[in-house]
This record gives structure tokens, sequence and C-alpha cells, in this order.
């Protein structure tokens, strides 16, 4: 089965850094991080429902102006997330604009930031336009293990990484597929229909076995109904198929606590994007800059396991040597 989203990265590997999460079912999107965004089109930036922000350097986080003045007037709102001092973050941001007309709009644009600490313990605001962006508590509340998003076809959850100051990598794993075997099914003598979907909700939520599941289905000989336990449709007509895992990591010193972090968060990941930013003969010059070389970098996905790796925000001092960060990245990944 496909995945639920397709991934893509805002913008070339010397660009800011910044991931697209695109849902191929329903018109939503996640973003990971705000820097320039005059690649992503308005209905792009229109589908996006939360923002993960890794930390507020001016790549990672100058798109927000892009975002709010798209939105602004729709009839959406977003929820974003940040390190410790996001709230003062965003609500600066907002306090440079006047907003003496906002009120006047016929939709009520509202933004909902929530910024974590190390101990995963979220304090949130609400900034609406109808109240011109002034800021209003949401309270605190804890997200044990780094879960920030804890839906029912997915989750996202983050890890703190050193970039002499506090940064955010993040990591979105899908929930188990549910299939259904519809030869199987057939020779069970029931239909595809509507109540596969409760069928399928009652299995992904872990009901137990003995829950009764009524089948119905309406042909030309009138109405139809059958029931059985839970346990027995899914021994003979389920398949249960694990979710793909994404990680996003960027901006992060080269030592090997925050090599430990990277590798325990996309443990298994079926695609890691990874900053590679310097070659390793400037290991120096990363130290210095708290950043990636391209060796540790492929070395980081290699203990990871990760399927697929895909490097990103190179330094621009490599322009005419990105095969170079390419080759150095592959070798390390790969182990020779």
């Amino acid at each position: 089965m496909r995945p639920i989203f397709h991934a893509e990265l805002v913008n070339g590997p010397f660009g800011d850094p910044g991931l697209f999460l695109d849902f191929r079912f329903e018109r939503r999107a996640l973003l990971f991080d705000l820097g320039d965004l005059a690649a992503l089109a308005p209905k792009k930036l229109l589908r996006i429902s939360e923002v993960f922000v890794s930390h507020t350097h001016m790549d990672h986080f100058v798109g927000f102006d892009r975002l709010l003045r798209v939105c602004l007037g729709r009839e959406t709102g977003v929820r974003l997330y940040g390190p410790p001092g996001f709230l003062d973050h965003v609500g600066h941001k907002l306090a440079a604009y006047t907003w003496n007309l906002v009120e006047n709009y016929p939709t009520d644009f509202t933004i909902e930031a929530w910024e974590v600490d190390p101990g995963w313990h979220a304090r949130g605001a609400r900034f609406s336009c109808h109240r011109r962006f002034e800021r209003d508590a949401l309270g605190e509340r804890d997200m044990p293990g780094g879960v920030l998003v804890d839906e029912a076809a997915f989750s996202v959850r983050a890890a703190f990484v050193d970039h002499r100051t506090p940064c955010l990598a993040f990591a979105v794993e899908e929930k188990t597929h549910v299939n259904v075997w519809k030869n199987r099914l057939s020779e069970l003598g029931l239909p595809v229909g509507p109540w596969l979907k409760e069928l399928k909700r009652a299995a992904a939520g872990g009901a137990p076995d003995d829950t009764p599941i009524r089948a119905w289905w309406r042909d030309r000989e009138g109405a139809h109904e059958r029931v059985f336990p839970l346990g027995e449709l899914k021994r003979e007509v389920l398949r249960f198929v694990p979710g793909e895992r994404m990680a996003y990591v960027t901006d992060v010193s080269p030592h090997e606590e925050n090599a430990r972090r990277i590798a325990a968060l996309a443990a298994g990941a079926d695609v890691l994007f990874i900053e590679c930013v310097f070659l390793e003969e400037d290991a120096d010059q990363a130290a210095r800059k708290c950043h990636l070389t391209a060796r540790l970098a492929g070395a980081i996905a290699r203990a990871a396991r990760a399927r697929l790796a895909i490097p990103f925000h190179f330094s621009p001092r490599y322009a005419e040597r990105e095969t170079e960060l390419r080759a150095e990245f592959e070798t390390a990944r790969s182990g020779h």
C-alpha cells in the first residue's frame, strides 16, 4: 500500500532547509521548518495544518511571514511547534505589524503555537486575527516521549539536538495499514462495503478479538446482515502492513551525543532527510559552525539503518563540489 503522504524538500540542497509533507488522500500537508517558502505555491501553503520548526535561526523561520500573508483572511488555521522560547518568537513576529483593520476580515485566521522543553513539557498560546493577534495563553500540557502529534493515521515525534541552542529533529510515523484480502472476503460470502471502515477502525484501534463486527449490505434480494467476532475477520481477511517512517534532521553540532540521539530517532526509517553541510576536510569549520560533515551525516544514516538517506543543506562554498559532498556521504553511509 502506498504511504499516506508524499515528501519533498522545499528547496534544492543549497537552499534553506524545509520539508513539505503532502497527504495523498486529503487536502492537508505538514511543513518542517519555515525558511524561504517562495518555491511553494499558495495552494500548497493553504494545505498546511501543522508546522514543526527546528529552531528560529533566520533560514528556518523567515518564511513565517509568507505563510501568514497567504493564509490571512482564508478559512484556515495553523498549529506550530518549536523549541524553548518559541512562543515569544512567534509573538514578536506578529507584533512587528500594524493590525488595526484585520478584525474586518470575515474569517478569523488563528495561529496556535506550542513550545516544548527537554522534559517534554509544553506551553501553548493562541494568536487570532480578530483579536489583532494578541497572545492568549492555552495553558500547559505534557508530551511524553516527545510525541507532538498522535492521530489515528500517523504520529510526529521530536528529539532535542544541540546546535549551540536547543534544536528539534523530527520523525513522522504512519500507523499500521490495515488491508483487506478481497478474495478471502468473497470466500466468506461477504461483499466490500461501508462496513469495512468499522472493521478496519476496530482492528487498528486494538479492540478485543471478541468485539462483534456487523457485516451488512443490500443487493437484489434485499438487505443482509451477518455478525462475526473481530478475531475471526482479522485472521481470515485482514493483512497488517507497517506504515512508513520518515525523519528530518538539520542544524546539528558534530559530536557523539547528537549522533546517538539522531540514530535513535531515525532508527529503521524508510527515508531520512539529514543535513550534510561540510566536507570532512573542513571538519574544524563544521565544529565552529555547529553543523555535520558529509562523513558524519553518512555514518549516522548507517547507524540508523535508514533504507533511503537524502542529504541536504549543503554549504554554498561547495557550489562547484556537490558531487564530492554526495560521494563522501554515500561512502560513509555504505561503510566503505
